[in-house]
């Protein structure tokens, strides 16, 4: 954070104009507040956490609200401490003649309750990204700060009227926005959040009522606008926050991810679920590629998507004829209505382990009705250990494996083909395999399909683990009580009270108890943001339909980038898949690539797809696409980390180039969503005809922010 004795701006000699107290002094009063107001709110942060950290942690709900009030208190600390005056993102004055008001990252508020930041995401910072000179929204002028080791090291304002034209301003021919496009790139996604521009704004500030889809071609900031839209509604839809479900986000590679990590945390969101679809499944970590295009597309199939639930009803079916059973002190019949009765017990939608402990205590509660006199525990508990109808039910009712049940269809045939009557004989064969466990991606979508019908079979143990050791809690519990009351001879018999329901409750020792950690991704979450969806599957669209009962999505994407075709318009495929009414909302101006790479990379795709959404770049970079053998790929990268001290570099299409410090290796597909300075692309001809290769060769050149090479092997 910037010292208070320390001028805030510190502008180059080549912008001394700029520094001119008439344009200036105001902010410099402003921002010295600021930072006053910073260090008195970062110090008694510390002190509040600190006293908390120090308070009793108690026990049940005290110690939960605790550990929450922990977690925020630290994470705005942080978010403080991160960014220090960097928090103010710029100003803009009002035509009213009204008070400057400034934006940050977050609101901040001075001891007298006075207002020196607006956050970004509330209804009067809108101005400072959405206005234009067509629709100004009530502006006279805007600035916008660039920020270099906590000072101001530039600025720009935008006059929205004649008279801010004619008052004191740095009027800049570039805005701000276009000036930071030529920056070189890091490792990571740059924060942009001051330089969000009004189609985008529109798009983060939409409401998050049924699917919105984001269409947009190669540099039009979908990503940007995909991140900034999970922190904006988080802040004004409170529904979705982490009591309501949350928001997840999901993205196409381990590298995209590693990529935008910082960006939400930067926003100062830290509860967003970040993941690939890869992710959602536990094999998906070691699952690999479909060597058999013809198979992955059959597993993502209405009908073998569908076998899912017919394999796990086969397991689901009541005997048909009745059981005797023995107990020590009568025989009891249970009848075919019976079992039938107690198999529709079920809530309807339950997983098929979860319903089966319930069925299970529906058949206890049938046959205990039966019963003569006999105690009601005395008597389930025979029952629990009769071997006859524990394994008459196991039978009737098995607890299921997903992974085993999704095994079992790549094993045998005949149980394929039962659970798939549609497939023919050679699509059955084709999708048998030696190794059952051996999961492809394509195997991702059934074992999440199996995992939600079936359920965890762990947690099912775990709940018998823990209702058993409930019960022996309770049952010592009753001991100690009936001791204590037997000793009571005071004259209110204070001790009876523990024979009262609140007070057993409270005897059970809950931390005891068995217990396990919640599936993080498993949902159900309030919206759902998915970026590159163009490349989804329809068995795949179902996993993320499954964790969000709501339907509210984001849906980021360019069918132009679809690497197997994108024949149907948004709504057709999302209608297709479980998603009518979906809104569209384009993004068509490139702000990454230079118009010397779009004009290379246009016919690319064009060629394939003739009615691609190419977006219409806004600058270039007066640096012309190079074109060379393969063998000048080493000399090339060379130069160009010799001339500059910063930025990246990435070779794609050549597997065998070994990284090096700044310069990435990359296919197309993993390269999807990512930037780089320079990108040197290898052999493009060997990356297929068809839409597939004009994809990848089209996605490989939009890449490059700077600079495009293209090598060749001829």
């Amino acid at each position: 954070m910037t010292p208070l004795s320390t001028r805030v701006f510190d502008l180059p000699d080549r912008l001394a104009a700029k520094a001119d107290p008439a344009l200036i002094a105001d902010d410099e009063r402003h921002l010295a507040a600021i930072a006053a107001t910073l260090e008195d709110t970062i110090a008694a942060l510390s002190n509040r956490v600190d006293a908390v950290r120090m308070r009793e942690g108690g026990e049940g709900q005290a110690a939960m609200d605790r550990d929450i009030e922990i977690h925020q208190l630290t994470a705005r600390l942080r978010a403080l401490r991160r960014f220090g005056m960097d928090l103010c993102l710029g100003r803009i004055e009002p035509a009213d003649g009204s008070d400057p008001v400034y934006i940050g990252r977050f609101g901040l508020t001075d001891r007298d309750g006075r207002r020196l930041l607006v956050d970004w995401r509330a209804p009067a910072a809108e101005p400072f990204f959405a206005a234009t000179l067509a629709h100004p929204m009530g502006l006279a002028r805007r600035r916008r700060y660039r920020w270099t080791g906590g000072r101001v090291s530039d600025y720009w304002d935008e006059a929205f009227t004649a008279e801010g034209m004619r008052s004191p301003a740095a009027l800049d021919d570039q805005s701000a926005f276009i000036a930071s496009l030529g920056a070189s790139r890091s490792p990571q996604m740059r924060d942009v959040l001051g330089t969000i521009q009004a189609d985008q704004d529109a798009i983060i500030r939409a409401g998050s009522r049924g699917a919105l889809v984001v269409d947009g071609g190669p540099g039009t900031g979908k990503t940007v606008v995909a991140l900034h839209r999970a922190a904006y509604l988080l802040y004004s839809e409170p529904r979705l926050a982490r009591g309501g479900g949350g928001v997840l986000f999901v993205g196409p590679s381990p590298a995209y991810l590693a990529y935008v990590e910082d960006i939400l945390p930067g926003l100062g969101e830290e509860s967003v679920q970040i993941c690939t679809l890869r992710d959602l499944v536990a094999e998906g970590a070691s699952a690999r590629s479909e060597t058999n295009p013809d198979a992955g597309r059959l597993k993502a199939s209405p009908e073998v998507t569908s076998a899912i639930g017919r394999a796990v009803a086969l397991y689901e079916r009541p005997p048909s004829g009745d059981l005797i059973v023995e107990t020590p002190w009568s025989d009891i019949r249970l009848t075919a209505a019976d079992w039938a009765e107690a198999f529709d017990s079920p809530e309807p939608g339950a997983a098929h382990n979860d319903a089966r402990d319930q069925i299970w205590q529906t058949l206890l509660d049938i046959l205990a009705d039966q019963r003569d006199g006999v105690p009601a525990t005395l008597f389930r508990r025979a029952l629990a250990q009769n071997e006859e109808l524990t394994h008459a039910f196991a039978a009737a009712w098995p607890l299921l494996d997903p992974a085993a049940l999704v095994a079992q269809l790549w094993t045998s045939p005949a149980f394929l083909q039962r659970c798939a009557p549609g497939l023919s004989g050679d699509d059955v064969r084709m999708l048998q395999r030696d190794d059952p466990h051996a999961w492809t991606v394509s195997d991702l979508p059934l074992l999440d399909a199996a995992r939600q019908r079936v359920g965890d079979p762990g947690a099912a143990l775990l709940r018998r683990r823990r209702a058993v050791a409930l019960a022996a809690e309770r049952e010592e519990r009753s001991r100690v009580v009936d001791h204590l009351i037997a000793a009571d001879d005071s004259e209110m018999l204070v001790m009876s009270i523990l024979r009262g329901q609140d007070a057993e409750n409270s005897l059970v020792d809950d931390a005891a108890l068995p217990g396990a950690d919640p599936d993080v991704l498993a949902g159900p979450f309030a919206h759902v943001i998915v970026d590159e969806a163009q490349e989804l599957t329809d068995a795949e669209w179902q996993m993320l339909l499954r964790r969000c009962p709501s339907r509210s999505f984001t849906i980021v994407g360019d069918r132009a980038q679809a690497r197997h075709g994108f024949t149907e318009s948004w709504q057709e495929r999302l209608q297709r898949i479980g998603l009518p009414r979906a809104a569209i909302a384009s993004l068509s101006v490139n702000y990454r690539t230079p118009t010397e790479v779009m004009a290379e990379a246009e016919p690319v795709i064009r060629a394939a797809l003739p009615d691609a959404n190419v977006p219409t770049s806004i600058r270039g970079s007066g640096i012309p696409v190079l074109h060379g053998p393969v063998s000048d790929r080493d000399a090339i990268l060379d130069d160009w980390l010799a001339e500059h001290g910063e930025g990246t570099a990435c070779v794609i299409g050549d597997p065998g180039f070994a990284e090096r410090p700044r310069v990435r290796s990359l296919t197309p597909e993993t390269a999807k969503g990512l930037e780089f300075d320079l990108v040197v692309l290898v052999d493009p001809d060997s990356f297929g005809a068809g839409i597939e290769g004009a994809v990848d060769r089209y996605v490989a050149m939009t890449r490059a922010t700077q600079r495009l090479a293209v090598l060749t092997v001829h």
